[in-house]
Parts: C-alpha cells; sequence; structure tokens
C-alpha cells in the first residue's frame, strides 16, 4: 500500500508533539490544537507518523482527545525525562536518602488517586489526594512495616531484607510531619512540606488540578496524570507499593486496606526503583 505521507504531514506531526509539551494547553481553546488531535485520531497513516517521530525524540504517545489533547511521556534516558535526582536537586536538597523519600511520596500519591484496578481502568474516574492523606496513608505504612519487622526480629525467622526495609521507611518517619520557614511557609525538609511540593509540581504538569484552598486543600487528577498512572502501574515499583499497603482515606476518614495481607511481601524495591525512575513529564 502507498503511503500517502506529505511534508505537510510531516510538519502536522511536529506541531501535535509541540503542543503536547505544553500541557496546560487544551485543544478546546486552540482550534488549529484541536484540528491535529482530531486528524490524530481519525487518520491512521498521521497516528503512525506521529507516533513514531515522538518516538525518534525520545517520547511516547500515551494517548489524544479532543479533552486532554495529546499526552506524551518520556521514554527511558530521553532529553525529555526529568530525573529524580534533578527533581531533588531543584528542591535544594541532595543524597539517596533525599531521593528514596521522594520516591516514595510520588509512588504514593498515584496510589493513593487510583488505589483499584477498576478506578485506573475507568476513563471517567476522578481521583482525589490531599498533603494530609498522603502524610497519613505513608506513616500508616510505616507504622505497620516496623511492627512487622519487630515481630519478625523476636521470632526466629528474621528476614534477611528487614535492615534495608526498616532502613528505607524510617527514614520517612523521623522527619517532622510539618516545619515553618521564617516565613511562615512549609519547609521543605518536612515530609508535608516534601509532599505540597510534589502535588504543586504534578499541578504545573498538568496531572492534577485544585480542587480545594489551603496547604491541606484537595486536588483532583486529570485524564491526563490517569494516562500517566497506567504507564506507572506497569512497573514493579508501583506493585510493590501496593503491596505495602498505601490506601485511601475512606468516607468515614479512616485508613482503609485492599491488600493487607501482601504487605508481608513488602521490601525496599519500591523506594530504590522509584528513585530510579524518571518522573512523569510532559
Amino acid at each position: 500500500m502507498t503511503s500517502t505521507i506529505t511534508m505537510d504531514d510531516a510538519e502536522d506531526a511536529a506541531k501535535l508533539i509541540a503542543f503536547g509539551m505544553r500541557p496546560r494547553q487544551r485543544p478546546a481553546k486552540d482550534r488549529a490544537y484541536r484540528d491535529l488531535v482530531i486528524k490524530y485520531r481519525t487518520e491512521s497513516d498521521f497516528q503512525r507518523l506521529v507516533e513514531r517521530t515522538a518516538r525518534g525524540l525520545g517520547l511516547k504517545v500515551l494517548g489524544a482527545t479532543e479533552d486532554i489533547g495529546v499526552a506524551l511521556a518520556a521514554l527511558p534516558n530521553s532529553v525529555f525525562e526529568t530525573k529524580i535526582e534533578d527533581y531533588v536537586r531543584l528542591g535544594k536538597q541532595r543524597g539517596e536518602g533525599e531521593r528514596l523519600l521522594h520516591g516514595i511520596i510520588h509512588l504514593a500519591v498515584a496510589a493513593l488517586a487510583f488505589p483499584r484496578p477498576d478506578d485506573l481502568a475507568n476513563d471517567g474516574y476522578t481521583g482525589r489526594v490531599s498533603v494530609e492523606a498522603v502524610d497519613r496513608a505513608v506513616r500508616d505504612t510505616c507504622d505497620r512495616l516496623r511492627e512487622k519487622v519487630a515481630a519478625a526480629e523476636a521470632g526466629e525467622d528474621t528476614p534477611t531484607d528487614s535492615p534495608e526495609l526498616e532502613k528505607v521507611w524510617s527514614a520517612y518517619t523521623r522527619r517532622p510531619e510539618a516545619a515553618l520557614t521564617k516565613d511562615g511557609r512549609l519547609a521543605m525538609n518536612s515530609t508535608k512540606g516534601m509532599i505540597a511540593r510534589a502535588l504543586n509540581f504534578l499541578t504545573d504538569q498538568g496531572f492534577l488540578a485544585v480542587a480545594g484552598a489551603g496547604e491541606d486543600g484537595w486536588y483532583r487528577t486529570t485524564p491526563r496524570y490517569q494516562l500517566q498512572v497506567r504507564e506507572l502501574a506497569a512497573t514493579s515499583a508501583f506493585e510493590e507499593l501496593l503491596a505495602l499497603g498505601i490506601v485511601p482515606i475512606s468516607s468515614r476518614g479512616t485508613l482503609r486496606t485492599a491488600r493487607q495481607d501482601s504487605a508481608d511481601r513488602a521490601t525496599d524495591t519500591a523506594a530504590s526503583d522509584a528513585a530510579d525512575e524518571g518522573l512523569f513529564h510532559v
């Protein structure tokens, strides 16, 4: 079959990818963007051209709709990839411990936003997260892990990975929940300060939208974030985090665990994998 791709199509493909690099831009407010999304969705040759062009740039097309536009993700080692160490460095923090803490936080946000496979698969589902909910969930998980480690050490069969597990998660509990700077802002070395930074970063990337006021206000997920988390859900880090029991807040304000029994298999893999993975991007 003869290809019908033209030089104009190649230019249009580049334009569509450029639109996708602006996460807050929407087709509803830009007719040129909307027309290119429609072309992508209705012309198979053009769709393949966009995807191959993106791949050559180190990007993956996750999807395209007239609502959110084209959603892109950086491939490993892409020039567009935001590495966790770069993210930590921008916050003027250093060290392996900081990378692990930020990795835990970003994974926890994703797991709380879409706690069940059905939620992640449902295009109409909107998740909600807050600084308080993320901090409470991770600290609750840390407490339960510490109890399991203590129980294992008291018995005859101490897991060989307990020291690493306890080291990674106790690093979170050693941090204060909240500390204020001289001008009254949350200190970035507190866990709530780190979570607030993560939620603001995801909002800037077009993955979350503010749904409430104040530092403990709620954020709602966007379809773009759902597409990104679907990619994340295929990684071992996300599976390990679910196994650790990171769970959503129920309507009565208590923590509920969908996979409590799986916590016995928890290791520090989730934190270290998260620190090595690139953060959500574009």
